[in-house]
């Protein structure tokens, strides 16, 4: 912890700033969200479909627009895209909490999506200008951060809607209230033409896309899009990404079902399943520096993106041993199979995530050429929310039919596979070269 603390005094104030950001955005997003679907169905009797389609405008409203988001900090500057956001999630939350009409429901729900298409593309941008060459170990601390709200989250929340509901949401818009001011009076204002990518080299193409980038017209927009996509490299590398999502989502789906599954809806089901989430946050918060260093001084980005998707396939081999033991019928034994191989998978699935995630944010910044940053992340971010989705889908298919079919080794075995087929991908990339960056003259100039 002394590390993560001393690393995070050696940044500049504003990649400080928006360190805790982080942090406190997870924070009110975490202690309102696991909470809504109840919300929704019990205090106002809303049917499942209806519960669904809100929860389902929200994640469509954030992953469709992340590229929107994206465009638009290029285009404008990051800091106005990150007020934008949180003064538009502080205005949803609240609504979450006044309103009881399915159509300001969908439009509160709507507002609280768009509001992260807009930040989270500005945020990770601007901590990339702003770390420079520090990236890997920013974006190393970003998770710790990221994780630390996610843990504690979820705690607030529970407390304070064991009151009422109402009174969550109110005092996670407060929370977003007061980071909005917090941001439009410390946050310095950033453009992504003065990264030290842009600002050093001085080229004329560099500076044409820069102008383009920030102009107001719909040709500038198109030419923005069609520069990201014409970059073969990064969708390579995006694609090959999307199962590190799949993978890490099994904490919220396939793994705690197992526990259920196996250890029941009780009391004993409900504290396992809290355990999957301790072990993957605490890890995180007490390792993520370490990991990274430890990484940065034998590995080569590829290589440890490669190594990070390995360890996230391998995290369902104890799940996928403990289909080989009798399933016993009760007492210490059934609740220590319910329960200990999807812990060990939810380690390795941090560590994995531990692995590859600074490396990750840093090879996209390192594909985009240091131009559009923001652009490719939100590119990058609706990419791998796409996966997510149709990941997840095949994942429930994989685990009806296991139950059904009798072969619980199924879906452990497809998602081991998956694991094992992304690292093997990057591996690859790394090796031919696809994941070095581009020098400056060869990127495309925005027309």
């Amino acid at each position: 912890m002394k590390t993560t603390l001393a690393q995070f005094r050696s940044y500049g104030h504003s990649v400080q700033l928006l360190l805790a950001n982080q942090f406190t955005i997870n924070l009110g997003f975490y202690m309102l969200m696991p909470y809504l679907a109840q919300h929704l169905s019990g205090t106002l009797g809303l049917a499942g479909w209806i519960v669904g389609l809100v929860l389902g405008v929200r994640n469509f409203s954030q992953q469709g627009m992340f590229l929107v988001g994206g465009t638009l900090a290029d285009r404008f500057g990051y800091k106005p895209l990150i007020v934008a956001g949180c003064v538009l999630r502080t205005v949803g939350f609240a609504t979450l909490g006044l309103v009881d009409s399915v159509p300001a429901l969908l439009v509160a729900s709507a507002a609280t999506g768009f509001a992260g298409a807009l930040f989270n593309p500005a945020v990770r941008a601007y901590l990339a200008a702003d770390a420079g060459e520090r990236r890997v170990e920013a974006f190393a601390l970003f998770n710790v951060f990221y994780q630390a709200g996610i843990l504690l989250g979820p705690l607030v929340g529970m407390l304070l809607t064991g009151v009422d509901f109402r009174v969550t949401c109110l005092v996670s818009a407060v929370i977003f209230a007061v980071l909005s001011v917090v941001q439009i009076r410390s946050l310095p204002a950033r453009r992504g033409a003065d990264m030290d990518g842009d600002a050093g080299s001085g080229s004329g193409s560099d500076s044409a896309s820069g102008a383009d980038s920030r102009s107001g017209s719909g040709e500038g927009v198109l030419a923005q899009w069609r520069s990201v996509v014409r970059n073969r490299a990064f969708l390579l590398f995006s694609t090959a990404m999307i199962g590190s999502y799949v993978l890490t989502f099994q904490v919220y789906l396939a793994l705690p079902l197992e526990v259920r599954r196996l250890g029941g809806d009780g009391d004993f089901g409900t504290v396992a399943v809290a355990l999957l989430f301790a072990v993957s946050g605490l890890t995180t918060i007490l390792g993520q520096t370490r990991v990274t260093a430890w990484c940065k001084e034998r590995l080569a980005p590829g290589q440890a993106l490669a190594w990070g998707l390995l360890s996230m396939g391998l995290a369902f081999v104890p799940l996928l041993a403990a289909t080989a033991l009798p399933l016993p019928g009760g007492g210490v034994g059934r609740w220590l199979l319910a329960a200990v191989p999807p812990t060990l998978a939810a380690l390795l699935l941090a560590l994995g995530t531990m692995i590859a995630y600074p490396f990750e944010m840093d090879t996209i910044v390192r594909l985009a050429g240091d131009r559009l940053v923001a652009t490719h992340y939100g590119l990058y971010n609706t990419i791998c929310g796409v996966g997510i989705t149709l990941g997840n889908l095949l994942t429930g298919v994989a685990l009806d039919t296991a139950r059904d079919a009798g072969m619980s080794a199924l879906p452990w075995l497809a998602l081991l596979l998956l694991g094992l087929g992304c690292s093997g991908a990057l591996y690859g990339l790394h090796r031919a070269g696809r994941l070095t960056p581009a020098a400056p003259e060869a990127q495309p100039a925005v027309a």
